[in-house]
């Protein structure tokens, strides 16, 4: 089915129609978003078929996206050594790209999370008066695969984390239909050449950006999707 393009000003309806489409976004002045920044992560862990558990977090990045230009502002992005299943698996490494040289001896998930608070700090993003929200592609790097794993390893998981937009509700709410291929749907949807390779965490969080950008641009104003823990 068709997607239907929802509150989109008639202007770059205007545009697209005449083939402009994302090229001339730039042009096109976009409402405020609700949120001074938008945090775009997406976690690669390990896997296999059949599925191994628990999961661990091996990928983590983080993109500051700017709610007023929607432009890039900073970026945290680490590998994480992942203890239970320290091996990677062929497929997974197939899957993600990422090989054993790239966990190996890196820190571990609790040293990971101490990083990503004092980049938090960092950039501003702890201020109570500062607006941020994290940004997934669907719901399971934050309502399930963090949580999970914290809860496997004792950790606490910060409140920042419990609160997110799934762009995959979001791009269905502008567009009136669901992205049932994830980000490679909304690329299409879009007229967007896909960021590097699927599943590289750091390259989808770019994708994850650039729709955002897009959809921001046709006047969409991003809301929370998830509900409260």
């Amino acid at each position: 089915m068709a997607c239907i393009v929802l509150g989109v000003p008639r202007d770059f309806r205007k545009l697209a129609a005449h083939g402009f489409g994302a090229s001339m976004a730039a042009m096109v002045p976009f409402p405020p978003q609700r949120y001074h920044y938008f945090l775009v992560l997406d976690f690669e862990a390990t896997c296999d078929k059949p599925q191994i558990h628990p999961q661990e977090i091996i990928e983590f990045p983080i993109l500051k996206l700017n709610g007023r230009t929607m432009e890039i502002e900073s970026t945290f992005h680490m590998y994480v050594q992942p203890v239970v299943h320290p091996q990677l698996t062929p497929f997974c490494t197939e899957l993600t790209g990422i090989i054993q040289a790239m966990v190996d001896g890196q820190p571990r998930l609790q040293q990971v999370l101490e990083r990503v608070d004092e980049w938090m700090a960092k950039e501003g993003l702890l201020d109570p008066n500062v607006k941020s929200i994290f940004v997934t592609c669907g719901d399971w790097d934050l309502k399930v695969m963090l949580p999970g794993q914290c809860h496997y390893l004792g950790l606490p998981v910060a409140d920042y984390f419990k609160q997110w937009i799934n762009l995959k509700k979001a791009y269905s709410f502008a567009m009136g239909c669901w992205p049932k291929n994830g980000l490679l749907d909304m690329n299409k949807g879009l007229s967007l050449q896909h960021i590097g390779r699927p599943h590289s965490g750091i390259d989808d969080c770019k994708n994850i950006a650039n729709i955002m950008k897009t959809l921001a641009y046709r006047g969409f104003i991003f809301k929370q999707t998830s509900k409260p823990f």
